[in-house]
């Protein structure tokens, strides 16, 4: 992996950093593919049982595309007639973005600071997101003539409606975090000295969770956003008859009965 991204396993967390804080965390090509390939390898480990996607530093948690590089690479493209910069969305953004919201397993974004364009993306993808209090969000695409990826576009109307979004794409602006958690883009806020750990405790909370629940709660989020009521519970019959089916189930029911906390397998 390369050391513009950070991976690392304990216990069933997989705890994955954005590791380039000269540069506010803007994504260079290294930095794409390597989170691409953390996010991916997280994804298919078996042994990972939750992610925690976090970024190094105070100052940015991830300020999207790195420009400098960006400028380059259009030069190069109009140099040379091709327009081989743009396809960084398909090669890199989707596929972080759609490992992110598809693995079976909750993913755990701390969000230390400014989190633009795609950094905004990724934190949106997450399941669930501590912040710091000293954090912001910021969609950026229009600033620099540019339409949304990284997923904002669907993930950022779900949270917070069509007509706030609209108006954070068309408008950007620097959103603080306690405006961000009113409008539900937050889950948690925190004291920004105490994100790290915040963060850590809320993913290690998951890594000893049911994981064959979480994951199908999740499935369930995503799917009920876009089915019918009647498509939605005939789905959620076939989610919980694999959540019953589960070790994890048996062992939660086991503990409730002798009033003793559960110790999940995650199966």
């Amino acid at each position: 992996m390369a050391d513009s991204v950070l991976y690392e396993v304990t216990d069933g967390l997989a705890t994955i950093t954005i590791n380039r804080p000269d540069a506010m965390n803007a994504m260079n090509t290294e930095a794409k593919v390597a989170l691409r390939d953390a996010v991916q390898a997280a994804a298919a480990d078996t042994a990972v049982r939750a992610v925690l996607l976090t970024a190094a530093g105070n100052r940015a948690f991830c300020v999207g595309q790195d420009l400098k590089e960006h400028i380059g690479n259009l030069a190069s493209d109009r140099n040379t007639g091709t327009s081989l910069t743009m396809n960084t969305v398909a090669e890199h953004y989707n596929p972080i973005v759609r490992a992110l919201t598809e693995m079976p397993k909750p993913v755990v974004v701390g969000v230390n600071g400014v989190a633009a364009g795609a950094g905004f993306g990724f934190a949106l993808a997450a399941d669930y997101r501590v912040v710091a209090d000293t954090a912001s969000f910021n969609t950026s695409f229009a600033g620099v003539a540019l339409t949304a990826d990284s997923g904002v576009s669907w993930t950022l109307p779900r949270l917070i409606g069509a007509s706030r979004a609209a108006d954070l794409l068309f408008f950007p602006r620097s959103l603080k975090a306690q405006e961000a958690y009113e409008l539900g883009i937050v889950n948690r806020l925190v004291p920004s000295d105490s994100l790290h750990a915040e963060a850590e405790a809320v993913a290690r909370t998951f890594a000893a969770g049911p994981t064959v629940a979480y994951a199908a709660l999740k499935e369930s989020l995503a799917y009920g956003a876009s089915h019918s009521l009647a498509q939605t519970l005939e789905h959620e019959d076939i989610l919980q008859t694999r959540a019953g089916a589960s070790e994890d189930h048996a062992i939660a029911v086991e503990a409730f009965l002798a009033k003793q906390p559960p110790k999940y397998l995650g199966r």
